[in-house]
This record gives C-alpha cells, structure tokens and sequence, in this order.
C-alpha cells in the first residue's frame, strides 16, 4: 500500500530471503524457509517515490504523486532495469503485491499491455498476483457485510437494511440514518465475535 516499503516489509518480513530475526530485538537477518526466491527472481520495487529507501531530488514530484504517476514510474523503471539486464527480458514476468496495490499492480499491467504494442519495449507479462487487495471500497464494504451475515455474525435484518440504505458508492453513505445504525450494528457485532482482523480493517468513519 501507499507508505508501505517492499523492501522493509515484503522483502524482510514476507517473502523475501532473509527475514528479520525478531527475536533477537530486530538486530539481525534470518533465513527464510518459506521466501518466494526458491521459485523465481524477485524484483522489490519502492513505490511511489518517497515510500521506504525511494526519493527524488524533484520536490514537485511529491506535489504531483498519484496512481496514473506511480504507474508510469513503475514502467519506467521496470523498462530502464531490463535495458541494463537484458538476459532476464525473455523470462516471463509476473506482478506482485498487497493492500493498496490493488490498484497500482492493475494499472501497471496495463500500461505494460498498451506499451507492448511496441516490440522495443516488450515485457513478457504473465500474470498478476494480489494479496488481500484495496480494489473498491464499496465492494469491500459488501464483501465485509455478506461475509459477516453468511457467518451469522450480523441477522437478516441487519443484512436486508444495509443492502436497501446504504450506498458504499456514495461520497458520503452514513448520511443515510438507517444505512448508519445498521453499519454501526455490524461493526459492533464483528468486534464482539472477534473476527480475524483482516475482516473488520474496515472501520466506520466516526469512530
């Protein structure tokens, strides 16, 4: 996601060779048995500029920092990286990433899919992987709502209210009383059943 290193966490906290040994205070590297590397090369990327060990000498870059100029800096980069190692351009490629890069990783694939109409700038894209990805927040919304009414955590009257108030497309959606006390009451009973976290990240604004 936006802020989050690929290197800082990815790389030294996921899928990456090494990982940090927390249980020695963070001062040292781990081998990871479980890093992705056994199976592929593996490129972290610091995206958007600014996010981890990423920085420009252009102040006006951080003044201009958005999805469109996050994936145009990404495909520069990726273009620039396999003019300088041309032996890995043939290989396919594969994109990878979390949270907010369900929209970066998207957008890249796509601009990489336009680009390739140029045989100079060809990359042997694949596929993509995504892992619990920000895609739509009104569909994360719904998704988080029939997850918790198909596990009986919220009733059919909960479910029936905020599937008839409340619009997750709107700018503002708890403007809608009903559409707010029902949320309120599915938040409420996420919290009480203890979901996993990953179930209820989405929090109602006014708390």
């Amino acid at each position: 996601g936006p802020g989050c290193s690929s290197v800082g966490y990815g790389a030294t906290q996921e899928i990456g060779p090494f990982l940090v040994d927390n249980n020695n205070d963070g001062q040292g590297l781990k081998f990871n048995n479980f890093s992705w590397n056994k199976e592929a090369n593996m490129l972290f990327l610091e995206s958007p500029v600014g996010v981890g060990f990423s920085y420009s000498n252009t102040t006006s870059d951080y003044e201009q920092l958005g999805d469109d100029l996050t994936a145009n800096d990404a495909y520069n980069f990726l273009h620039n990286w396999f003019l300088k190692f041309p032996s890995y351009r043939t290989k396919t490629f594969y994109i990878a990433g979390e949270s907010y890069a369900g929209k970066y990783v998207p957008e890249l694939a796509e601009l990489i899919h336009d680009r390739n109409k140029d045989p100079s700038l060809y990359i042997d894209l694949k596929g993509i992987l995504l892992g619990n990805p920000e895609t739509s927040d009104a569909e994360d919304w719904m998704g988080l709502v029939d997850y918790a009414w198909s596990h009986a955590v919220i009733s059919d009257e909960t479910h029936k209210t905020i599937k008839k108030s409340c619009d997750f497309n709107s700018s503002d959606p708890w403007k809608n009383e009903d559409c707010d006390q029902a949320v309120d009451e599915h938040v409420q009973m996420v919290k009480q059943c203890k979901l996993p976290p990953n179930v209820h990240l989405k929090v109602h604004p006014k708390w």
